[in-house]
């Protein structure tokens, strides 16, 4: 009967403790609930049929999808572990007082583990459920008001909750195996002091601020130039195990955050004690305090990374298509029975609109010789090919009036067409030797002299060879139609209707036939090779991504049709619709690393009220006024968001300088402008970020009753002490 007694007020003693800590196990679940629901949002995204079906597989965005991927999931992790121990650090006053009252070890284990595992998991369970309707609405709400396609319904795929699960396990294993930990410490009154404990980092010398930037920025360049350097030297795609070059960059990102806690950035020679206070609280706390800075540095540069796509692929195409020489630019194969120049004029007449400046030129189609790539594994090596790929080419007069210029080309050379931003591009060969006539299979001598720029004859399947007149003649000689095309291109005088540039568009694409229904990278010449040696073409296969003229709309076809005109109305018009799944899908990447790291930074904060509360009580108690104790808290919760901010947007920023340098070892106007605007946007997102700051530490001083001393100064008197 009295064991009974006894285990009843045990067990009512073990509800009170908990009660009592109710605050910081809500925290812990909030932590949990959050990292949950934001790892499983963002699977969500990556695993969704809407993203896969329109990012390219092997492409850089869904590289730079996965890259950020995984330095949140390593944020999350960071900040759940850090959740975790945090709560620990609660909890343990509570096992140590039940020891202290007899308990045993055997007899807390049972409710320690059921308690941890119930909160862990509830909290997991319910943050993963969380991540699909905050999918859903952060989706749709941009559909709602910004742009709107079929393309656009989100569909999921529930194999993303692989992701979801594993990181479930990892959160709940590890709060287990901190539950035993600190059930196996012996001494009771390190238990119940386990909380005040603090964590202290080595003191590193003043060079080790200066020496972590060089660090990082030197990972960075590494990290980035290694995979090339490596495919030059070993003829070989660079392992996986390379992108361990980049290590440099979190280490010295580490260096920074140490001096920053310990020494910070401001010289004190004149003001040696200025802030004392909220700088040793941060050093005796190094350890979490550094950790903290660390994580949401890493995610504010992922945000950034991903949010920087939306400013360079907007300002680049809006420059593109405004600087256009020509509101309209169409090509064709010669045997497609596409709209003339009559029905253009009847077309337009029904918008009351006039035709201006048209123009009507014809191009041919040929194989061109060169290296190409044989890959064997992860190794590869070149070998010469007598018929390459298929090409397009022009006649230097027909160049001319397109241009405007006046060049004249040597015969035997050729030169190829690329933008105004470009040196070089992918679409043109420059190391072939010679033309070849697919319907006689004659071949033509040359020499690549060079490149021509001009914006509209250059990106996918619209960039050009240009050749001598004599050389145009004797290459178009015995050429059948379809391997003929015809150039049409014209303005409207006055303002264009785009009501007229769609039904222009459309008119155009149902003109033509089956066998244009092929994207740009579809080969003619390279499907002729592989026949000749008993091979199915991989374009004929599944692999090659289809277009329909079913879907003229879609943003697969806007993109990779092989024949897809330049209509400036319409580019510009249909840009965001176009697109839109890109930007929403790095808009959402960015949301989901800033919520991250503004959720850690606020996290870290309160660890800073529930913590040292006691030390404000004691300031308050020697004398500190409530603006010297509202001071200390803005210096600690300053360090917290500005340090992480600054370094996060600035690293990336001057990485993003590097990588647009890196292109093609020069800056063009677009990328300046870009640049310009993803500044701009720094901006932004600092405004915000000092926002949520400001929030935090109004709600700080208030938990710390120091907002209400501020308001009411005659009310913070000392209080009575009895002698």
């Amino acid at each position: 009967m009295k064991t009974e007694k006894s285990n009843n007020t045990m067990q009512s003693m073990e509800r009170k403790l908990q009660k009592a800590d109710r605050k910081q196990a809500s925290l812990y679940l909030f932590c949990n609930f959050i990292s949950l629901m934001l790892i499983s949002a963002y699977s969500a995204m990556m695993f969704s049929p809407t993203i896969l079906g329109i990012l390219p597989e092997g492409g850089d965005s869904r590289k730079q999808m996965y890259a950020i991927f995984v330095l949140s999931l390593f944020g999350c992790v960071i900040f759940t572990i850090y959740a975790s121990s945090l709560f620990f650090r609660k909890k343990s006053r509570q096992l140590g007082i039940l020891m202290a009252l007899g308990a045993s070890r055997n007899r807390l284990a049972p409710g320690l583990f059921r308690e941890v595992f119930t909160l862990s998991a509830g909290s997991s369970v319910l943050g993963i459920i969380a991540g699909f309707p905050f999918v859903w609405l952060l989706w749709n709400g941009f559909r709602l008001f910004v742009v709107d396609s079929a393309e656009m319904t989100l569909h999921f795929d529930f194999t993303c909750l692989v992701v979801s699960a594993m990181f479930l396990l990892i959160v709940i294993a590890f709060s287990c195996l901190t539950a035993w930990r600190y059930l196996r410490k012996t001494n009771i009154i390190d238990i119940v002091q386990e909380e005040h404990k603090n964590e202290p980092v080595r003191e590193p010398g003043r060079w080790c601020g200066p020496a972590g930037i060089i660090i990082l920025f030197a990972g960075a360049i590494i990290g980035y130039g290694a995979p090339g350097v490596y495919m030059n030297v070993f003829s070989a795609y660079p392992p996986e195990w390379i992108n361990i070059l980049y290590a440099p960059v979190f280490i010295g990102l580490y260096m920074i955050m140490l001096h920053t806690v310990v020494h910070g950035w401001s010289r004190r020679k004149k003001h040696p004690y200025k802030n004392i206070i909220a700088r040793s609280m941060m050093k005796f706390q190094g350890r979490q305090t550094v950790n903290n800075l660390l994580v949401s540095t890493v995610l504010i540069a992922g945000g950034c990374f991903g949010i920087f796509y939306i400013p360079i692929l907007s300002t680049s195409s809006i420059l593109e298509t405004s600087s256009r020489d020509y509101d309209y630019f169409f090509y064709n194969r010669a045997d497609q029975n596409v709209p003339d120049q009559a029905a253009i004029e009847d077309l337009a007449a029904g918008y009351d609109l006039k035709l201006t400046g048209w123009q009507d030129h014809e191009y041919l189609s040929l194989a061109t010789d060169g290296n190409t790539r044989v890959e064997d594994g992860r190794q590869f090596h070149y070998e010469y090919a007598p018929l390459l790929s298929e090409c397009k080419i022009i006649s230097e007069d027909t160049y001319n009036q397109i241009t405007g210029d006046d060049i004249d080309i040597p015969a035997g050379v050729c030169y190829g067409t690329t933008s105004t931003s470009q040196e070089d591009s992918y679409w043109i060969t420059t190391d072939l030797t010679k033309f070849t006539n697919m319907c006689t299979m004659e071949s033509f001598d040359t020499k690549f002299a060079g490149f021509l720029q001009y914006d509209l004859m250059s990106g996918t399947s619209s960039s050009f060879y240009v050749v001598d007149n004599s050389d145009f003649a004797a290459l178009s000689q015995n050429l059948t139609d379809d391997w003929k095309g015809n150039i049409f291109l014209f303005n409207v005088d006055g303002e264009d209707n785009y009501e007229f540039a769609r039904q222009l568009y459309l008119n155009f694409v149902h003109s033509f036939d089956s066998s244009c229904e092929v994207i740009n990278a579809y080969d003619r010449v390279a499907k002729y090779v592989a026949e000749q040696n008993g091979q199915v073409y991989w374009g004929d296969t599944d692999e090659m991504t289809k277009v329909s003229y079913d879907n003229p709309d879609s943003t697969d076809f806007r993109m990779y049709w092989s024949y897809m005109p330049k209509i400036r109305l319409l580019d510009q018009n249909d840009f965001m619709q176009n697109f839109a799944v890109f930007l929403m899908m790095f808009l959402f990447i960015a949301i989901i690393c800033f919520t991250a790291a503004l959720i850690i930074c606020y996290t870290r904060c309160q660890t800073i009220a529930l913590n040292n509360r006691y030390v404000f009580d004691d300031l308050r108690r020697l004398g500190a006024s409530p603006k010297f104790l509202a001071q200390e808290v803005k210096n600690q919760c300053g360090k917290v968001f500005t340090v992480p901010a600054t370094v996060g947007m600035t690293v990336m920023f001057l990485l993003y300088i590097m990588i647009m340098y890196a292109n093609d070892n020069t800056f063009s106007g677009p990328e300046i402008v870009g640049l310009g605007v993803c500044f701009c946007v720094l901006l932004m997102i600092g405004i915000f970020i000092y926002g949520v700051y400001f929030k935090t530490l109004e709600k700080i001083r208030k938990q710390l009753g120091i907002c209400k001393s501020l308001c009411s100064p005659q009310k913070a008197a000392l209080p009575k002490t009895r002698h």
